[in-house]
């Protein structure tokens, strides 16, 4: 039960200036962001082309999504060279240059770093094949020998998250029946063995490769699932939880308690190095109490709250989340850790106005029911939006929310790509509908994602109204209200700032102080009056007089108590 006393502060022994506790920080899905080359997948040198952009609109770092050398059997999270840059992206001579233009417009950069799993096509999975059961080269990897009297059945049930089995089964180098490999993701990436020094020393070193180079931390994928349960039980997961985990029961798989010692060891590495590097877990976990095992002062600095990322728009919901979230997390001192909308899910503009679920990782197409229209979305995703930045700690966007992109649902089957579409056989469409380039000039090729018009995954024409060159004027835009609430937020210190509940208010609204700025989300049906003698800094759709109307979000300046 939240109360109107609880105010939430958020120090450490450190004296609370560390860039990462309070960062905006924009995702960037490189190959769908900007394409200089033009072969239609988005790439480095694009991404450099469009930092005067990111600074405009007011973002404090940027998290690169993998680029490292892949076969892009699943979009780059398959590494097969986790110290190089894949041609499709440009050279590490691209990446290094990309760098110093960010950190010379005040903007750090977070890389992608994938170290459950590699690529089949990595040079120690190849040599695993190649060599004995039991081998050094084979136990860098999690393989077993199969069930049943000849070992034709995999070690286990588990499914892959992409679907099918985890488990494939090799030929041995003499044409016979081998041993299994597991893998939670697609067959083409292999999970490799956490119980292993090797593996252990070798991200170690990828560690300091990249540190080296200047980058400004990690963003971890799959933060939760390096460690598995060494007895390899049978598991089914609750079909209708989140793919990536987050049962209140953890799946054997995710969730061990020997991923912490992982991340005592990575921050070790990263305090070797000046300028607070910073590592950020994509942990998907079964309460933000578990949540913040992961922000320990000796663990990882942040981690994605999912738990409020997969919220209904229910103004009782919201509270808990945020009322819990900020106790568990001050109660380590770390920051809150807010997001909407990333790659793996359908984007928040969608998501919150859909009247059906879609369990994460599945996404939705043409036959899913209901899909709003742009105008009937966007109060409730700009006024989610307002209410996420109101929130002390750090935030992140996701590419093209600035420009209330929706989730592409339309988009014909044979131009998917996704793993999950195709292991589904269709069944499940994935996440191709967040993934398609952005749009930035209404009136050039692929909406000037690149100039040749190419673009992997169609873009739909309803976005060219959506461009960034059309919204910049438009201070009734999204990309308007976005750099508003930006600008603010750091004016008044809002992601150092403390959270107090506001009271008396409907129980359909979220109301809170964070300093000097009172925020209310109207959440219910109907209107809502707001105090007359306040300033109106921002407010997430034109207000009627002292009515807030269902659906939004405003920002006021007041002084005294609320």
């Amino acid at each position: 039960m939240t109360s109107q006393h609880d105010v939430y502060h958020f120090r450490d022994a450190s004296d609370g200036s560390e860039w990462w506790r309070s960062a905006v920080i924009y995702q960037i899905y490189p190959r769908s962001f900007a394409d200089a080359s033009g072969d239609g997948v988005g790439d480095l040198r694009g991404i450099a082309s469009r930092l005067p952009e990111l600074q405009d609109l007011g973002v404090d770092a940027i998290w690169l999504s993998p680029f490292m050398t892949s076969p892009q059997k699943d979009a780059g999270y398959d590494v097969a060279d986790y110290c190089d840059v894949d041609p499709i992206f440009g050279t590490l001579a691209d990446f290094d240059a990309l760098l110093a233009q960010a950190h010379a417009r005040s903007i750090r950069v977070i890389v992608d770093l994938v170290p459950n799993h590699s690529s089949d096509q990595h040079l120690w999975f190849r040599q695993a094949l190649e060599s004995a059961p039991g081998s050094p080269e084979r136990n860098r990897y999690i393989f077993r020998d199969g069930t049943g009297e000849n070992g034709e059945h995999p070690p286990n049930n588990w499914e892959s998250i992409f679907g099918g089995r985890a488990w494939t089964r090799i030929r041995e180098k003499d044409g016979s029946p081998g041993q299994w490999y597991l893998h939670l993701f697609d067959s083409s990436q292999p999970d490799f063995d956490w119980s292993n020094e090797e593996v252990k020393a070798e991200f170690r070193r990828i560690l300091r490769f990249w540190l080296d180079r200047g980058v400004d931390g990690f963003r971890v994928d799959v933060a939760h699932g390096l460690v598995k349960d060494q007895d390899f039980p049978d598991y089914t997961p609750n079909p209708d939880s989140a793919s990536m985990g987050g049962e209140e029961t953890p799946a054997p798989y995710f969730e061990q308690v020997g991923v912490h010692e992982i991340y005592r060891d990575w921050r070790l590495v990263l305090e070797e190095y000046d300028g607070d590097r910073a590592l950020c877990g994509e942990a998907w976990v079964s309460s933000v109490d578990k949540m913040a095992l992961w922000v320990r002062p000796d663990e990882m600095h942040q981690t994605f709250n999912f738990e409020y990322l997969l919220a209904p728009w229910e103004a009782s919901e919201l509270r808990s989340i945020i009322h819990r979230s900020l106790a568990a997390f001050s109660a380590v001192g770390a920051p809150g850790t807010w997001v909407l909308s990333n790659h793996d899910v359908i984007r928040h503009a969608t998501r919150l106005s859909l009247v059906e679920e879609s369990p994460q990782g599945s996404g939705i197409g043409p036959d899913f029911p209901d899909v709003p229209s742009h105008s009937e979305f966007l109060p409730r995703a700009h006024a989610a939006t307002a209410l996420m930045l109101a929130l002390p700690g750090s935030a992140y966007l996701y590419q093209g929310e600035e420009l209330g992109l929706d989730e592409v649902h339309d988009m014909p089957p044979e131009v998917r790509q996704d793993p999950t579409w195709f292991r589904t056989k269709g069944h499940r469409y994935g996440r191709d509908g967040c993934r398609v380039p952005i749009p930035w000039e209404a009136g050039e090729p692929a909406f000037g994602f690149n100039a040749t018009g190419r673009s992997w995954l169609p873009q739909p024409e309803r976005w060219r109204s959506l461009a960034r060159d059309v919204q910049q004027g438009d201070e009734r835009s999204t990309l308007s209200l976005y750099r508003r609430l930006l600008r603010l937020r750091k004016q008044f210190g809002m992601g150092q700032g403390t959270l107090e509940w506001a009271a008396g208010y409907p129980e359909g609204v979220v109301a809170f102080r964070n300093g000097d700025i009172l925020v209310i989300a109207n959440i219910s049906a109907s209107p809502v009056t707001i105090p007359a003698d306040a300033r109106v800094l921002a407010a997430s759709m034109p207000l009627s007089g002292h009515q807030l109307e269902a659906d939004t979000a405003v920002w006021l300046e007041l002084q005294g108590d609320i």
